[in-house]
């Protein structure tokens, strides 16, 4: 769960915050506030992982509010005013909603919210590229954080923002909200991206034919053209020959 910090100086629209957050499976909020200030006092006693915080408050800006912050928590400003949106990304804010928002906007800025943090997660978890053979990683699935031998990994694949983590000896994949990109960036030097949906551990290879390399005998991936040249190049140096 993603714990969050709702702050508004106007009561209708704090009472907004406060029901899309409960609408949302994957937030929990951790207290309301009517000003900025109130909310300092709050964070310096318990942390949130986030803050949902109007910007033209009285007193102390919202704004201003997160510059103060030591170590902000992730932050989506509210606002009626749109000049507000540039500076608002410039302080790293996760997204921006200009009032009045619906439901369905602010779940895509929750979602980014999300996603924000299940990198900031991976980061942490993932070993550093290079790493050859061994380690583990843990992932985040559903509701559960699972550990997993990257030596067991057989590929990856790619699903829209999601990835499925085919492993040794179970029949159906990891599911995790991840980038390609991160997942490419942190695996072992005996991991590598053969088509843009695809990363496979290149020690599961039981053949290669034409344009594809197959895993077993009922999985066959295939080989995107931007990636026929580093692949067929890491065949070179394994094949044996006359």
């Amino acid at each position: 769960m993603i714990s969050c910090l709702a702050i508004d100086d106007e009561p209708l629209a704090l009472q907004q915050l406060v029901t899309y957050i409960s609408k949302v499976p994957y937030l929990e909020l951790a207290a309301q506030c009517q000003s900025a200030i109130e909310a300092r006092e709050y964070l310096e006693h318990d942390t949130v992982d986030a803050i949902f915080c109007d910007i033209n408050m009285p007193d102390l800006s919202g704004m201003d509010f997160v510059k103060s912050l030591t170590v902000p928590p992730l932050v989506v400003f509210t606002t009626a005013y749109s000049e507000y949106a540039v500076e608002g990304f410039q302080v790293n804010a996760v997204d921006y909603l200009l009032k009045p928002f619906g439901l369905q906007e602010f779940q895509r800025a929750a979602q980014r919210l999300r996603e924000r943090i299940e990198d900031r997660f991976a980061a942490k978890s993932l070993p550093p590229r290079g790493e050859v053979g061994g380690g583990l990683l843990f992932l985040k699935t559903d509701y559960r954080i699972v550990k997993v031998n990257i030596p067991d990994i057989r590929y990856i694949e790619s699903m829209s923002e999601y990835l499925k983590v085919w492993i040794d000896g179970q029949p159906k994949p990891i599911i995790t909200l991840l980038s390609m990109k991160k997942m490419e960036e942190c695996l072992p030097n005996n991991f590598m991206r053969i088509h843009r949906s695809y990363i496979i551990n290149l020690d599961k290879i039981q053949e290669v034919n034409k344009n594809r390399i197959f895993m077993d005998a009922r999985t066959d991936l295939p080989i995107g053209d931007l990636y026929k040249e580093a692949f067929r190049s890491y065949l070179d140096t394994k094949l044996i020959d006359k």
